[in-house]
């Protein structure tokens, strides 16, 4: 694999464009993590969404990291998918680490990730790492609350 500022620039593309998607998965995620500890967690907006994954391809560094491990999900795919549960899991929760930021967030993500996945099933055309890729672009929007307003 090899990362230029031309595979970043479409990752960050391809991630930006999949918001009506991605949003709608970070709002269910949020009202049944809301539900499960009993308090109520405002919903994010595509543009709130977007405003996040601006952030994380303006960092130089991160932005790499993130499009290389968006682009091998884009592209794992293992016959029947329960072999590469692991690899899919691996990746998708470093993935989410990333996205969340230094530690506590780092492992909340990381712990969200494997609840969200738990809870998110592609269809039987998906590759194995698409729907851990829906996961993982929620994290962010998940923990960041205090940059996220509601608008």
């Amino acid at each position: 694999m090899r990362v230029t500022p031309e595979t970043v620039a479409a990752e960050r593309e391809w991630t930006r464009e999949r918001a009506p998607e991605v949003v709608a998965v970070i709002n269910e995620t949020r009202d049944a993590l809301g539900e499960l500890f009993g308090t109520d967690v405002a919903d994010v907006t595509v543009a709130a969404y977007r405003r996040e994954v601006d952030a994380v391809f303006a960092d130089g560094d991160l932005a790499v990291n993130v499009a290389a491990l968006v682009a091998l999900m884009r592209d794992l795919d293992v016959t029947a998918d329960y072999p590469g549960f692991v690899v899919d899991e691996l990746l998708g929760r470093e993935l989410a680490g990333m996205i969340a930021g230094t530690q506590p967030l780092r492992l909340l993500g990381e712990a969200t990730f494997h609840y969200a996945d738990a809870r998110t099933h592609g269809t039987g055309d998906d590759r194995a790492g698409a729907d851990d890729l829906r996961i993982v672009q929620r994290v962010r929007c998940l923990f960041r609350s205090e940059r996220i307003s509601p608008d």
